[in-house]
């Protein structure tokens, strides 16, 4: 007997296709677009973003073509309190948030899943690139693609509610197959950056909203070198758009090393400076299996995989890696695996 599935439908290749997939597969299958932005028509042109009223349109077409119900429901409100909110904050708090891990965590596997689960629904599947076997998260097979990451964060009953038909398949198979069905949307772009800012200004987007305030950029011996307007435009291991008044004693580059929101300091330094070995992490979350080996971590989407080791300390977790990771901000997860398997993850305090 088939389950009732929400097939979460974004607008894009993926969500339609593996709609497709789950439909085809004799689950009782309905549509569900989620309105995250109460004024979609300033979210996106091209392939940027997502969540606009042409993707929208986008997924009706797409649910229309496999045959199944299709429903817009309104996350607008609760997405700009969990994750626009959320990211403001974190950027006010001198942290690197990452939205897309927030939205997975609190919008589409709280809100919507909760929501489902109250329908009657059995389980929701979305489009991510991930595998999910006896509800255990691990890699796509498209590398370049994978998406465990960002699914690191939820919680085993989470997992347990949650379908992932495009698990064992690469982005090209994903739009052949869209082609072969009759999905309009099977050369539509990918949607890249962060959604709720349309033209890609991060640092725009945060100073509207926190404002202008000037402080110094200091180097590692506290000497200014130069002024910024608001410490929540940088990142660690940002070497771009310091605007330092002059360059370093050896000539070379110079990268953020730290963010001090109370002081509104930036400090700056050599790339050497940013290597870390130890990482402290609180809020763990463990999905996966509680036996492992060849455990290594992921700390950015699509970013390096380090060997380490890990030991649970008051609070959290205490990550030590095999070799030096570089760019290690508060705020980003650590994802733990055991070869492809996802163990579970933990979110960034410190590093050193």
């Amino acid at each position: 007997m088939g389950l009732r599935v929400l097939a979460a439908m974004s607008g894009g290749v993926d969500s339609a296709v593996a709609a497709a997939r789950i439909a085809e597969a004799g689950h009782d299958v309905t549509g569900v677009h989620l309105a995250l932005s109460a004024n979609p028509q300033s979210h996106r042109t091209g392939a940027r973003g997502c969540c606009t009223i042409e993707d929208s349109r986008d997924a009706r077409r797409a649910a229309d073509v496999i045959g199944i119900p299709f429903y817009i429901w309104d996350m607008a409100e609760r997405f700009q309190r969990d994750v626009v909110e959320d990211f403001v904050s974190e950027y006010a708090a001198g942290r690197t948030p990452n939205p897309c891990l927030r939205c997975n965590e609190k919008i589409k596997f709280s809100a919507v899943l909760d929501r489902a689960l109250a329908l009657g629904f059995d389980a929701v599947a979305t489009g991510h690139h991930a595998k999910l076997v006896d509800g255990v998260l691990s890699r796509s097979p498209d590398q370049g693609k994978d998406q465990s990451y960002v699914l690191g964060v939820l919680t085993r009953e989470q997992l347990s509610h949650a379908i992932f038909p495009l698990g064992d398949s690469t982005k090209a198979q994903v739009r052949e197959e869209a082609a072969r069905r009759g999905l309009t949307v099977a050369d539509k772009p990918d949607s890249h950056d962060i959604c709720f800012i349309a033209d890609g200004d991060t640092r725009g987007f945060l100073a509207e909203r926190l404002g202008s305030a000037e402080g110094p950029i200091v180097d590692q011996s506290g000497e200014v070198v130069g002024s910024h307007q608001g410490a929540h435009g940088f990142t660690i291991g940002q070497r771009k758009g310091l605007h330092i008044d002059r360059p370093a004693a050896d000539g070379r580059p110079r990268y953020v090393l730290s963010i001090e929101p109370v002081s509104n300091t930036v400090t700056v330094g050599p790339r050497s400076a940013l290597e870390v070995t130890s990482i402290t992490c609180g809020s763990p979350v463990w999905n996966g299996p509680s036996t492992f080996e060849d455990l290594t971590v992921q700390l950015r989407a699509h970013g390096e995989v380090y060997g380490c080791r890990f030991e649970e300390i008051s609070g959290g977790l205490r990550v030590d890696l095999d070799r030096p990771a570089t760019g290690v901000a508060a705020g980003q997860a650590a994802v733990l695996y055991s070869g492809d398997t996802v163990i579970g993850s933990a979110t960034i305090v410190s590093a050193s």
